[in-house]
């Protein structure tokens, strides 16, 4: 359970490699020790790094375990892994794949895989988590959404369409746990600085991977149920769920 400065004693990260998802944990780690599991395909050559990364940040232990987004088989394996030493007090959803969104729509393999990566995979893995935190009474589970997910644009609309999806779930099964003791954060950054978005054209209210990290502790401190990053992006999605489709489709992004 988080003290009254918000150290965790065992976290969970699914996708155990992702930038945003390491940066969150370090930024728990940065109030005390805890114990951490990086949920992550082990053949990974980025494990290494990631391992590195978390005990450089003050992790006590780190647990690697082998995970496959899309072998849902294997989903109910991992989080009984991961729930081993006890409580669970923060997890971490954040695996995921971009891809070439004007490839991905017209490849019907291509945008199964996408989806079965984004959506279905969060899905899984948050039916699971959700009973576990609900049988301990507390602890909080953050999902990284995304933006694109609030209001789906043409230029990115496969990836953009399973976000939307993960955040229709994860704001539910927050309500689901409502009275429980548990939460779910969801988090919504626009572009963050991050190797998966690197190369291509930066976009307004980009923002780095410490800010996403500083925003989602604070979230789960304040126990708040869906933050955005950068802020001003709550103002922005307002606006846009509001817009006209004709006049939203003429829009340059």
């Amino acid at each position: 359970m988080l003290n009254a400065v918000g150290q965790a004693q065992n976290i969970l990260l699914l996708g155990g490699t992702s930038e945003i998802g390491l940066g969150i944990v370090a930024e728990f780690l940065d109030r005390g020790p805890a114990r951490v599991t990086l949920a992550a395909r082990k053949d990974s050559p980025r494990v290494a790094a990631a391992v590195d990364q978390i005990i450089d940040a003050g992790a006590t232990e780190v647990d690697v375990v082998d995970f496959d987004a899309t072998d849902f088989a294997s989903h109910p394996a991992v989080i009984d892994a991961a729930f081993a030493h006890g409580d669970v007090d923060v997890a971490i959803v954040a695996f995921g794949t971009l891809g070439d969104q004007e490839a991905l729509w017209q490849d019907q393999a291509a945008a199964v895989a996408s989806a079965q990566t984004n959506y279905t995979g969060p899905v899984s893995v948050g039916v699971l988590l959700g009973q576990r935190f609900k049988e301990q009474g507390h602890g909080t589970i953050v999902a990284l959404s995304s933006v694109a997910g609030v209001r789906v644009r043409r230029s990115n609309f496969v990836y953009g369409a399973s976000k939307a999806g993960v955040d229709g779930f994860y704001t539910q099964l927050g309500e689901a746990l409502r009275g429980t003791g548990a939460k779910v954060l969801v988090v919504r950054p626009g572009q963050v600085r991050t190797k998966m978005s690197s190369g291509g054209k930066e976009a307004p209210l980009t923002v780095d991977v410490d800010d996403v990290a500083k925003a989602a502790f604070e979230g789960v401190v304040k126990g708040k149920d869906i933050i955005f990053v950068h802020p001003a992006f709550e103002a922005v999605a307002a606006v846009f769920n509001v817009i006209p489709r004709k006049i939203f489709r003429r829009l340059p992004f």
